[in-house]
This record gives C-alpha cells, structure tokens and sequence, in this order.
C-alpha cells in the first residue's frame, strides 16, 4: 500500500503489578522493548517513537537506535501517553498513529499494516482495531479477553469483559463472537481530542479506554485481523513462552 502513510509509537512505563521492569526483561540477551521496536521498524511506517516516562527504558532504546520521546510519568493510559506525543512532535490533524504495545515482541507486521490501512479507508472513522474469532467458550467467559461487536459496516457498538453478544438460548455459543485485540491506529486529531475527553462511567466500570470514545461519540472500526497475533507478555511465565518461541 505505497500511498499510504502512518507513524507508531511505542509506549513503555517501567511499573507493571505483574511484572515490574517488563520492558526492559530480556529475551535471549535483547530486551523485550529493543525487540518490539525492531520489529515494527521492518513495516511501511515512516516513523517509529517509544514513548516513555522511565530514564532506564529511554537510555537502552537509544542505544538501539529508537528515536525516544520522553513523558510526562501521570499519564492515566497509554493513549493520553500517545496524544502527548504527536504534540511534542508536532505531527499533523490527518496523521495515522499506530499504537503498538511494547510487550508484544511477536506481533505480526501485516496487522500494523492492516489497521492503518483500515483507517485510511474508512474516513469517518477516528480509530481502527482489530479481532480474531472466539473459538472456546472458556475464552468467551474470561474477563480478560475483551468481546467487541460491530455492526454491518465494521464500526463498533461495544466492548466488554463479559460474554457479548449474549445467546439467550445457547449461552456457550461462540458463534459470532470476537476478541479484541489491542492494536489501535488513530488520527493525531482525536488523540488531541481524547485528552480532553473526561471519562465516563462504563470506561470505569469495564476498566476499557476504547469505551470513552465510543461513549463521546467517536466511531471504531474494527475488522477480523488476517494474520493471528503471537502470544504478548504479561508475567515472566509467558516471557519464557515467548523466548521459546522466538530460539525455535
């Protein structure tokens, strides 16, 4: 997709309750962080950022080579972590950002490429993400797995811990039924937009961000991811996993 044009940043924090100094871990000697951005450094975008608040993570990326933009440390999400961002580097209304998560060393390229995409095509839209199908019902019941329903078009009508859509008749039918997952592209004018938004009720009761521009009235896109997504990293158990993954 020669014409078309985004940029992605990283953001990074070195505090985690499940896994404090997660990006900076490492996996076969590299830290995970370093791993993340040389990875999306192989797509189409024409510039990459970590975003972080934490000196250690600032001096190992650029030592890599990253360009680091240094945050304010009481950002409440990585989104407003982001819309701080593209104004320190003064990045136009129109631009695609890509939000790539700096615990997901084994992201397929083809999915950043596909939600800028998205976005670019869908005009009025201000965010795009993506889904993979839910196969299993202990999938749909667990809270940690976000459910996303989308209309005809692919624009969003909700997210959710819980199990939704809900069968009234079949309740573990996975029929129908998608993960989200947590790669977002956004335009730099809603993210200037977002960091002014007040959060509203569901966001606080879900603990879902994507809610508050939904809930301000901002359309999502979401579409059915082509590739599926490797596994991301939340504790030093799936560090390993992943570390296997990356020798094999």
């Amino acid at each position: 997709m020669n014409d078309l044009n985004y940029k992605i940043v990283v953001p990074a924090r070195y505090g985690s309750t499940r896994f404090p100094g997660k990006p900076l871990a490492l996996i076969s000697g590299v830290p995970m962080i370093v791993r993340v951005y040389q990875r999306v450094s192989m797509t189409g975008a024409s510039e990459v950022v970590v975003a972080t608040d934490d000196e250690r993570i600032a001096e190992v990326c650029s030592k890599a080579g990253a360009e680091v933009c240094m945050t304010r440390g009481d950002h409440p999400t990585g989104t407003d972590r982001i819309a701080e961002v593209i104004e320190n580097r003064g990045w136009s209304e129109d631009e695609i950002v890509v939000n790539v998560q700096g615990d997901e060393p084994l992201i397929p390229l083809s999915s950043i490429d596909q939600v800028a995409g998205n976005l670019h095509r869908h005009t009025d839209a201000s965010i795009a993400t993506l889904c993979t199908p839910i196969t299993d019902a202990n999938e749909l019941r667990n809270p940690n797995h976000v459910k996303v329903v989308f209309d005809h078009r692919g624009m969003a009508l909700y997210f959710s811990r819980a199990p939704i859509p809900h069968n009234r008749d079949h309740i573990d039918d996975v029929h129908h039924v998608y993960r989200h997952l947590g790669l977002y592209a956004y335009r730099a004018a809603f993210l200037r937009r977002f960091a002014d938004m007040p959060a509203c009720e569901i966001e606080q009761m879900e603990k879902l961000e994507q809610l508050r521009a939904l809930w301000h009235g901002e359309r999502i896109h979401v579409a059915v991811a082509r590739e599926l997504p490797g596994p991301g990293v939340d504790t030093p158990e799936q560090l390993a996993r992943v570390e296997a993954l990356i020798a094999g």
